[in-house]
């Protein structure tokens, strides 16, 4: 990906008026045309650095082996993915199901027992699944409360079709859990994503992180833990498909990067493109690259991986960007591993589908 030209983000982005989507993110009822998918992702990290979650609702589910063969109807493939992670507690759910276990209001997913909803100003996850493999019931109570909304949303391919909107940049986080017995606080992270066609269709690969850090000028009179994210979107696109279903071939050589710093008083800015620098692989050999800004080797590291799949992980990294030591989640996706039969015969192992 070195030699690859960057093209310049869409900034300051897509302003959205003053109305629900810019204040709360895009309604949870938005419609979803067949072949497309929304999905809102939350990750966090304890106080303490010793537990993290992420969970992510979606409606047509992106990695879902289901959904691929049935692209026309992408509210029968909804799921909600919760994975917690610490020394003492792993668990990992994701089941997906069909449209008579969905309800979608404009503020409120439901989904068989789990249930997402706006109340006041937070974002109340409501969670009740099952682990996998391992039959593990995973239950309890997230609390999200966004301390800042910036109000724009970025397109993350040449052609429009995919929409990232970062909705909660940071959030104050408190997690509940009844099953496995699991209780802390700590800061998170809000976005959304969709798009018209498959992701496979879009991308073939790329590499997102997202980190907290202290504002680049922190005045007198501002709350010492204000934060500011710094976000990362480094994508390889392919060429449009001539039916918006099949994936088309990759562009040679053409990368779309986003390099933001999401500030605390809403405001968002462009930062120049930080420098790409591998990071060690995955068991799976699944092709993580970091970004820095100095380009030293090591200067981006992984601290520790909390998911080692066939096609894609997820990790916390620590590096160098826009001056600053920062740590938070990074992900690196490859979407012809996960476009391979033998990776689509393994993913209902890890996301069973239920009748109802």
């Amino acid at each position: 990906m070195d030699n690859v030209p960057t093209l310049a983000p869409d900034a300051p982005g897509l302003l959205l008026a003053n109305t629900r989507e810019a204040k709360r993110g895009p309604a949870f009822n938005i419609a979803v045309p067949p072949s497309g998918y929304v999905w809102w992702y939350l990750d966090a990290l304890s106080a303490d650095g010793r537990y993290g979650l992420t969970c992510i609702v979606f409606v047509g589910s992106v990695f879902s082996p289901y959904y691929a063969r049935d692209r026309a109807h992408p509210a029968e493939h909804s799921s909600l993915n919760l994975a917690l992670y610490g020394p003492d507690h792993r668990r990992w759910a994701m089941t997906e199901r069909p449209e008579a276990s969905l309800d979608r209001q404009t503020d409120c997913y439901r989904l068989a027992r789990s249930r997402v909803e706006w109340q006041g100003d937070s974002l109340v996850y409501e969670v009740d699944e099952w682990a996998t493999p391992l039959p593990y019931r995973v239950k309890g109570r997230i609390t999200v409360t966004p301390r800042v909304q910036p109000q724009r949303a970025f397109q993350i391919d040449s052609s429009g079709r995919h929409i990232w909107q970062p909705v909660a940049p940071v959030c104050d986080v408190s997690v509940q859990m009844q099953a496995p017995k699991l209780s802390w606080t700590g800061t998170g992270y809000l976005d959304s994503n969709r798009g018209t066609e498959p992701l496979e269709a879009g991308f073939q690969s790329w590499h997102w992180s997202r980190m907290h850090t202290k504002p680049a000028v922190l005045a007198t009179h501002v709350d010492p833990d204000t934060l500011d994210t710094l976000v990362c979107y480094d994508a390889v696109e392919r060429a449009p498909s001539t039916n918006g279903e099949d994936k088309g071939q990759p562009i040679s050589g053409l990368r779309r990067a986003l390099f933001l710093r999401l500030c605390s008083d809403g405001r968002v800015v462009s930062l120049q493109p930080a420098k790409p620098l591998a990071l060690e692989e995955t068991f799976w050999r699944v092709n993580r690259v970091g970004h820095s800004d100095t380009g030293l080797p090591g200067s981006a590291k992984v601290v520790r991986t909390f998911e080692d799949t066939p096609f894609y992980a997820r990790s916390q990294i620590e590096t160098s960007l826009d001056g600053t030591r920062a740590n938070g989640f990074h992900e690196s996706l490859d979407l012809d591993r996960f476009s391979a039969p033998w990776v689509q015969f393994l993913l209902p192992f890890r996301m069973p589908r239920r009748a109802g």
